[in-house]
């Protein structure tokens, strides 16, 4: 079956092995054995093509979940810029990450995908934005099954998801809420900059937040300090 990937991550297995996880356009996520991916040949190393959110087509059989599957042929798409802005290619590692922990057992999901492929090509091609992270987390919470309720309510509730004129226990504080509601207006294509450096890391915080509360079991980053020297 030819198909795209998107690779998630991918970890180093005996010495010259690696075992690829990928989120596949046909059959959601899948994970691949490469043997030989360290060895050198006229195109160079494979492990390059195993990058965090590389973009690849793909030729596989796919098995039974919990098997691993084997490429028969991999074409992988060659970024711009992205690996050499230390910016973007920060936010790939600390996003894939994020995604990584996010996406549990995963079955296919087209509309998550193509938001994938098309939030990815458009950072290789276009300016960095500073708001493209939070954006990012934002929206993919739409194919993930808790985007926030945009109604009226002075409270943002980090459990119901929803705004609220009365704050509860679970609710953010007024402050916190109109800097969530503004984000919340960002586009993913937008160069707008309203926020600080510093209230740009509090949304940050709080939609890490958010992600816990709605995802059993997920891990914080450990990319997250990359980004935070990044932006410091």
């Amino acid at each position: 079956m030819k198909t795209k990937a998107i690779v998630i991550n991918s970890v180093k297995y005996q010495d010259k092995a690696l075992v690829v996880k990928c989120f596949t356009f046909t059959d959601g996520l899948k994970s691949y054995y490469v043997r030989d991916a360290f060895s050198s040949s006229q195109k160079g190393k494979k492990s390059a093509y195993f990058q965090p959110f590389t973009i690849l087509e793909i030729e596989a059989n796919h098995r039974n979940k919990n098997t691993l599957n084997h490429f028969i042929s991999i074409k992988p798409l060659v970024y711009t810029t992205i690996p050499t802005d230390i910016i973007k290619s920060s936010f790939v590692l600390f996003l894939s990450e994020v995604l990584n922990a996010a996406l549990k057992d995963e079955s296919k999901n087209e509309d998550l995908f193509l938001f994938l492929e098309t939030a990815l090509l458009w950072l290789d091609e276009n300016q960095t934005s500073v708001n493209f992270h939070l954006v990012f987390l934002l929206e993919m919470t739409k194919f993930l099954g808790f985007y926030p309720n945009i109604a009226e309510g002075r409270f943002f509730d980090m459990s119901e998801g929803v705004f609220a004129n009365v704050k509860s226990a679970n609710c953010m504080a007024e402050e916190e809420s109109l800097l969530f509601r503004q984000l919340l207006h960002l586009k993913i294509n937008s160069l707008e900059n309203p926020f600080s450096n510093a209230q740009r890391k509090l949304l940050l915080v709080i939609i890490l937040d958010y992600y816990s509360r709605h995802i059993e079991n997920f891990r914080k980053p450990k990319s997250i300090e990359v980004l935070k020297e990044v932006f410091t």
